[in-house]
């Protein structure tokens, strides 16, 4: 008797394995689209994978889906390992009802956000679905508020990663909009929350699935996508390694990696790759490979808002997130895209306890009214008030200029720096020589007989009594003045000493950002 159900047992998990028919697989490979338990492989260390309720069938009777139960309801859940540590997954499964959620199918994820969340390790949903199941009603919203919740009981709790390997429309596309990264594919991705033929109907506008929601679109346009690759294999692959550089929890610290990358190595290149002169440009990225572990970098939002950039890498093996004006960009000007970026991302790491690195070289915010309009000093609180929140070990090291407000917002020591460096070619003032000279001696310019000479005068003068590059150190604004070549054994000296930092928040329910 027990060969007998031991055989019926085999024949069931077989049979919710291979999935609805042939048919359905074929139809998601001609789509350029993976199976959700092949995406889960590529994900999870091999073998690793432990499934819950694979035999899972919906309870609904109406509209013929009485005579359609397939198993695991159209959503296979479960938890495995990702380079050794446990990390929970939940893949929506196309082949069956479009990967479109029920019932039974939310319940699923419930159940498995509920374990990851107890558990204290990182969540990763392989999205693929057509929204909520039309033929369940009101019990399949009901399911996206269940996850809904859950993702925002999680958030700053444990990393929750979204793959969008296929659409998300609707209300569907919340629970992304909720965690901490949005990973897209390239044509078989999109998010939105109004179709296509929706928009058509509303406003006349016709438009394709991929140029209103996909990848590129919300990589570049809209922020909503952090990562953008042009296959399912590389994404997973740079899945897993985020998922290397963040801790299981809160309560953890990342997880450091060996490095052959020396110490003291002394960085010369930064004396060529940054010009002194503070009007030329040059690429911020350059100066960031040079100072992490091998050169290596994980940039977030890499396409949007370019003219800050966030970034995760390692020194001496530790992860860090590095905030950092791009003068190759609006010359590195703060506007309103760039001061929300770069708060989401420091709220991050804040909340993950990655320490942040902050370089500077930022003339000060984008002038405008279309900035001014849309709310740059609301839109710039963020970025304020994400550096006074954080309790991470801070250091900031001002390269260049670092003019105005701007100045203050980008983690200076007044707002709460653990530690603050300049380069010998720092710029620290209310604003530029020219500008501030043109204020300050407006009269004396004026009633020269030569304007010209008298104001480069004035601007000479400005500089030598307010623009030195020690006029800030000799006031305890900056902790030191440093050899650039040297910025990567400061900071790494200066991140050890900050290891066991220890600060504490006011008492509170929770804090009111600018919103």
């Amino acid at each position: 008797m027990a060969t007998i159900h031991t055989a019926e047992l085999s024949a069931l998990r077989r049979q919710a394995y291979a999935g609805p028919s042939e048919q359905a697989t074929a139809a998601q490979k001609a789509k350029g689209k993976l199976t959700a338990r092949e995406r889960i492989d590529l994900l999870l260390d091999e073998g690793s994978f432990c499934e819950l309720e694979l035999l899972r069938r919906h309870r609904a009777t109406g509209f013929g889906l009485d005579a359609r139960k397939p198993y695991t309801d159209g959503v296979i859940t479960g938890w495995g390992t990702v380079h050794g540590r446990t990390v929970f997954v939940y893949a929506h499964d196309f082949r069956i009802f479009g990967g479109a959620l029920g019932e039974a199918h939310a319940n699923k994820i419930h159940k498995l956000m509920d374990k990851a969340i107890a558990a204290g390790a990182p969540l990763v949903s392989l999205n693929d679905g057509a929204g909520a199941r039309i033929q369940e009603g009101v019990s399949a919203l009901a399911g996206y508020g269940g996850i809904f919740q859950r993702n925002t009981k999680a958030s700053g709790v444990i990393p929750q990663i979204s793959v969008m390997l296929g659409p998300c429309a609707g209300g569907a596309a919340y629970s992304p909009a909720l965690t901490d990264f949005v990973f897209m594919v390239r044509d078989t991705s999109q998010m939105f929350i109004t179709g296509p033929d929706v928009v058509k109907a509303v406003t006349g506008e016709e438009i394709t699935q991929n140029a209103l929601g996909g990848a590129d679109v919300h990589a570049e346009k809209s922020g909503v996508c952090h990562f953008a690759y042009d296959d399912e294999v590389t994404c997973l692959e740079e899945v897993r390694y985020l998922l290397s550089l963040l801790p299981q929890n809160n309560r953890e610290n990342p997880p450091a990696a060996e490095s052959a990358d020396p110490v003291d190595r002394r960085c010369q290149a930064l004396l060529d790759l940054v010009p002194a002169d503070g009007n030329r440009p040059y690429d911020m990225r350059e100066v960031i490979a040079e100072l992490v572990d091998d050169g290596e970098v994980l940039e977030v939002h890499e396409r949007w808002a370019t003219n800050i950039i966030c970034a995760l890498g390692r020194l001496d093996g530790q992860a860090v997130g590095i905030v950092a004006n791009q003068p190759q960009s609006l010359a590195g000007v703060l506007d309103i895209e760039a001061s929300e970026k770069a708060a989401r991302f420091v709220q991050t790491c804040d909340a993950f306890n990655i320490p942040i690195v902050t370089l500077l070289d930022v003339p000060g915010f984008l002038p405008g009214v279309e900035q001014e309009h849309g709310g740059i000093i609301r839109h710039g609180a963020k970025l304020l008030y994400a550096y006074c929140n954080a309790t991470v070990p801070r250091i900031s090291v001002v390269l260049r200029k670092a003019y105005g407000g701007a100045y203050i917002v980008m983690d200076s020591q007044s707002i709460g720096a653990d530690l603050t460096y300049a380069w010998p070619t720092n710029e620290i003032a209310v604003m530029g020589a020219e500008g501030a000279a043109n204020v300050i001696f407006r009269r004396q310019i004026a009633e020269a007989d030569d304007p010209d000479a008298r104001r480069a005068e004035m601007v000479k003068a400005y500089k030598t009594e307010l623009m030195h590059p020690y006029y800030a150190a000799e006031r305890g604004l900056v902790d030191d003045v440093i050899d650039p070549a040297t910025t990567r054994e400061v900071l790494i000296r200066s991140l050890v000493m900050l290891r066991t930092k220890h600060a504490e928040l006011p008492q509170r329910k929770h804090g009111n950002p600018p919103q």
